[in-house]
């Protein structure tokens, strides 16, 4: 299992699972877990070749499957999953392959359809970059990554940012994109879900990557409205932690009524 779960002991209760975004780790949720109210359990995850995970063959379903087998192994059978980004993307293969261990599910600046073409090819060609030895490719993304707002008005953050991208492992590098190349599309998997799971979508109104007409799909396969964060652009989770923090904690509210 390629995975590292980082988990409070004993587990007691229903869980809030917290998947990271690209290249970054389960540290990227640290100003929103800070802002969560203390009777919230967290359950972060590092994906392969990040943070302490391990490197393995690339695959969301593989990674889904070994989110859902660590969650159960906390003793737990249940769990309300949110992720951002390929975070999201890894919720919805968990939603395809055990929408039974769903309590509730939330998708943050990610989206359930497929590359197109060109975009995938950018993929492969960062994968390239990294096998061929070169450093910082990551660095690329960052006004991506970050909205308008935030780059002009929060340059501690902007830093933080840049960091991580530099940092950003080869093996979690080539992992991830080979992995997020591949994926299939998942509005099925989520218009499949219970109508009365409790579900959220987010995004930044800034996010570039992820348009509105990303979110409004998931959110109509959902049956939900999806929520704009003002200010915000890809990473909502450091860029405004406070929103997403009440966001969060209100969908763990309606998952654990």
């Amino acid at each position: 299992m390629g995975i590292a779960v980082h988990a409070p002991e004993p587990l007691t209760s229903t869980p809030l699972v917290l998947l990271h975004a690209f290249p970054l780790d389960s540290r990227m949720w640290s100003p929103v877990i800070d802002l969560l109210p203390d009777d919230v359990p967290i359950v972060l995850v590092d994906a392969p070749g990040f943070g302490e995970g391990t490197a393995q063959e690339p695959g969301l379903e593989r990674l889904a499957l070994d989110v859902v087998a660590a969650i159960r192994e906390l003793g737990v059978d249940e769990a309300v999953v949110a992720g951002l980004s390929m975070g999201g993307y890894v919720a919805m293969a968990i939603a395809e392959a055990a929408p039974g261990l769903l309590a509730g599910i939330g998708l943050l600046s990610t989206k359930a359809g497929i590359d197109p073409e060109p975009a995938r090819e950018k993929r492969l060609e960062m994968v390239d970059a990294v096998e061929r030895g070169e450093t910082g490719v990551a660095l690329a993304m960052l006004e991506g990554l970050l909205g308008e707002s935030t780059r002009a008005s929060s340059p501690a953050v902007v830093e933080a940012v840049r960091d991580r991208l530099q940092e950003a492992p080869p093996e979690g590098l080539v992992w991830a994109q080979r992995s997020m190349a591949a994926r299939p599309d998942r509005h099925a998997a989520l218009q499949a879900l219970p109508e009365e799971l409790p579900a959220l979508v987010l995004r930044g109104a800034e996010d570039s990557l992820m348009g509105a007409a990303d979110a409004e799909s998931m959110a109509a396969a959902l049956g939900v409205e999806v929520l704009e964060v003002p200010q915000s652009g890809h990473l909502a989770a450091l860029e405004q932690p406070g929103a997403v923090a009440n966001a969060l904690d209100d969908l763990y509210r309606r998952a654990v009524a």
